[in-house]
This record gives structure tokens, sequence and C-alpha cells, in this order.
């Protein structure tokens, strides 16, 4: 059944996406900088290098990402070419900050003689955006420029939508796997288990897989409801 037929409207859902987006980004933000001791480009503490890598993911590939998921459904009303384009460059951007967070993650094992891409987090992880930026190519040139015929748009449309929330779907699967590997590595080497940091970066995985849920929702759901064939509202006379 579709999520129209249950009463289930877009709207609600991109508004409690985005609370949650500025939540995320938030505790992100605080971990990185007031437990992990902040973010450097170069750094003697490598620790400080690899900060980057959770910070640019969250924020530039699964936030940026999914606000770009929901731009027809956030901005329902507006010209569609102009969306399109809106949809196009905000996913760019989500597709350079990811392979910009996932190079940091490469500069501190390489810096620090750790090896890489040995855990399963990794391989999803550059499986993820490859896949990302083939989305992005194939969407560019198909919708875009040099643009298909309208006939090979309509034919494409639903494979580009049910793979880009797959893929989408895949790179939240990958950050609760960020989160918890990372953890694991902290509790590890001593962090208290039941302390105030454990418990910050459990509840920011949370937010992201609520984020990432509203995101769903919000761009399979229609923005209006309508009306179900054959109804006629019940005169009041």
């Amino acid at each position: 059944m579709a999520l129209g037929g249950l009463g289930v409207r877009a709207a609600p859902f991109t508004y409690a996406a985005h609370a949650l987006a500025v939540a995320a980004a938030a505790m992100v933000l605080v971990w990185a900088i007031q437990f992990r001791g902040g973010l450097a480009i170069e750094a003697t503490n490598k620790n400080l290098i690899f900060n980057v890598h959770p910070v640019l993911m969250l924020i530039g590939y699964i936030i940026i990402g999914g606000e770009a998921i929901m731009v027809y459904r956030v901005l329902p009303t507006t010209n569609h070419d102009t969306t399109k384009l809106i949809h196009l460059i905000l996913h760019g951007i989500a597709l350079v900050l990811g392979a910009v967070g996932i190079y940091f993650a490469f500069k501190n094992h390489n810096e620090s003689g750790i090896a890489n891409l040995y855990s399963l987090h990794s391989w999803i992880g550059i499986g993820t955006i490859t896949l990302y930026g083939i989305q992005w190519i194939i969407g560019f040139v198909t919708f875009f420029f040099p643009g298909a015929a309208p006939n090979v748009k309509k034919g494409v449309l639903p494979w580009h939508i049910l793979f880009g929330l797959f893929v989408y779907i895949l790179a939240l699967a990958n950050a609760e796997l960020g989160f918890l590997e990372k953890l694991t590595f902290l509790e590890s080497s001593g962090l208290d288990k039941y302390g105030t940091e454990a418990f910050l970066v459990n509840f920011t995985a949370l937010v992201v897989v609520l984020f990432g849920a509203s995101v769903v929702v919000a761009a399979i759901a229609p923005v209006r409801l309508e009306e179900p064939q054959g109804y006629a509202p019940i005169p009041e006379n």
C-alpha cells in the first residue's frame, strides 16, 4: 500500500529530518572538538587528522546527501528545473565532501602506520562512495547535460530513485558501522563504556538512524494526499 493511502505526507518527515540533522551535526562536532581534541589537516597528533573523517562523512555525506534527496519534497512548488539543479549541486557537494572525508581516514592511517582497507566499514565505504559517484554521473548525463530523450528519462527515473535510495541506505548503514568500530577501538583502549563520551557516540548514531529514516520516508511519501478513487465527501445536509 502506498504511504499516501495510509494518510502519510512527506512534510512532517522533512521537518523532523531538518531538526535531526542539526542535532546530529552538533553532536558530532562536540564529540570531535570537545572529547577528541579538535580537527586538523596537519598535526603531530594524528588523531586530530582522523577527526575530520567523521565530521565530513556525517555533515557532508549523510546530512547534505539527505537534504539533496528531500529537495523535491521541501520545495514542491519551486520550478522543476531549479529544484533539479539544487538536487544535483547538493549531491555533488555531498560526494566531494565524502571523498575528502575518506581521504582523511587514509591520511591518518598512512601517517600513523595503520593498515588500510582491513575492515568491513572501509570496504563498504569505498563501495558506497563509488556507487554514489556513478549515480551522480548517470543522473547528470541523463537529466541535466546533455540530457536524454524524454522517453529515456521516463524509463530511467524510477531506477534512478530506487538506486539512489539503496546507495543512501547503504551509506547510513556504513555510518553506523563506523560509529561502532571507532567506539569499540576507544573502549578497548580504556574509554569508560558508560561514560559521557560513549553515550554521546551511541546517541549520535541513534540520531543518524532517525534522520535517515525520516529522509527515506519523506522521499517516498506524497507531497499532498489525494482523495481515494471513487471517494465523495458526506454532504452536511
